[in-house]
C-alpha cells in the first residue's frame, strides 16, 4: 500500500480551477516602449483567450475577458476570421480556434528535435514506472507540453501536445525554475506574484520546498497539485545553444507510489534519463 506520506498532503489542483494560460498582457508593460505594436498584442491577446475548456467564445465573452470594447472586438474577430486564426461554429455562432494557428505552431515542433532523440528514452522510463515522461517548455507564466509518452499499462494519460499548467503548480515548472539562473528566477517569480496573485498564494510553499528538493537532490516535486491524484517529479536539461531551458517531468498515479518511491526511485531515475539525453547532445 502506498503511504500516507508519499501520497502528500492534500492540496487544490489546478485541473478544476484553471481555465488556460492567461495572456499576462497589461498596457503599463509596455507603456513606455514605442516599438512595441500594441493593436498586434491585443490581438493576439483574443486568442489567448481559448482554452480546451472555454473553445467557443462570442464577442461579449472576449470583451469581458480582454477588457477592450465591444466595437474593437468585433474588428479583430472579423479579422482573425478572415485570416484563418479563427472560425465561426454554425451551430452555435461563437467563435473557436481556426487552422492556422495549428499551422503556425508545426515548425516551431519541427524545429526541436529533441523531441525526436528523448522519445526512446521517455518511453523506457514511463514503461519502468508505469507513468507517464513529457518534455514541455516555457509559456510566458506557464509550461507548454511539446511531447509526451506513456506506458502501455499506465493509470495515467501524459498532457497533450499544446497543453499547459502555470509555473508555479507543476513539477515541470519548478524545474524550470531551479534551472534559472538567480537574476532570471527573481524576475520570474515576481512577475508570477504580480500577475498570478492566487496561483502565487496557493502554491508559494511548495515551490519553496520544491527548490529546496532540488537543491538536495537534482529533481522538483509535485503531489498532485495541477492534476489530482498525479504526483510527478521534474528535471530541466542543461540549456540548449540558442539558451532555452527544456524540463522533462515524469508523473505517476499516486496510487501506484509506494512509499519513498517519489524520490527514492523515481526522481533519481529522471535525473540519469536527462543526464543521458543530455549526453546524446553534447551538453556540458
Amino acid at each position: 500500500m502506498p503511504a500516507m506520506a508519499e501520497m502528500g498532503e492534500s492540496r487544490p489542483g489546478l485541473t478544476t480551477d484553471w481555465k488556460g494560460p492567461a495572456s499576462n498582457f497589461t498596457k503599463e508593460d509596455f507603456s513606455n516602449d514605442r516599438q512595441f505594436a500594441t493593436t498586434l498584442a491585443r490581438g493576439l491577446e483574443i486568442l489567448h483567450c481559448f482554452t480546451p475548456r472555454d473553445n467557443q467564445l462570442g464577442n461579449a465573452e472576449l470583451a469581458a475577458r480582454t477588457g477592450m470594447a465591444k466595437a474593437t472586438i468585433s474588428r479583430f474577430t472579423y479579422t482573425l476570421v478572415r485570416l484563418g486564426y479563427l472560425r465561426i461554429n454554425r451551430v452555435s455562432g461563437k467563435y473557436q480556434i481556426g487552422s492556422a494557428v495549428l499551422s503556425m505552431g508545426y515548425p516551431l515542433l519541427a524545429s526541436i528535435s529533441l523531441r525526436q532523440l528523448a522519445r526512446p528514452f521517455m518511453k523506457g522510463l514511463a514503461d519502468h514506472v508505469k507513468g507517464s515522461v513529457s518534455l514541455g517548455m516555457r509559456d510566458r507564466l506557464n509550461m507548454v507540453y511539446i511531447e509526451s509518452s506513456r506506458a502501455e499499462a499506465s493509470m495515467t494519460f501524459p498532457p497533450d501536445v499544446g497543453l499547459s499548467f502555470p509555473i508555479a503548480g507543476t513539477a515541470m515548472g519548478r524545474a524550470f525554475l531551479a534551472g534559472c539562473s538567480h537574476e532570471e528566477r527573481t524576475v520570474l517569480v515576481n512577475e508570477i506574484r504580480a500577475k498570478s496573485p492566487e496561483v502565487w498564494k496557493t502554491f508559494q510553499p511548495h515551490i519553496e520546498e520544491s527548490l529546496e528538493c532540488f537543491n538536495r537532490h537534482g529533481f522538483s516535486i509535485s503531489y498532485g497539485d495541477a492534476r489530482p491524484n498525479i504526483h510527478a517529479v521534474g528535471v530541466p536539461l542543461r540549456r540548449t545553444a540558442d539558451g532555452e531551458i527544456l524540463v522533462f517531468n515524469c508523473g505517476v498515479s499516486s496510487f501506484l507510489l509506494n512509499e519513498g518511491q517519489l524520490k527514492g526511485d523515481i526522481g533519481p531515475r529522471l535525473v540519469t534519463m536527462v543526464r543521458s539525453v543530455e549526453s546524446m547532445l553534447g551538453l556540458y
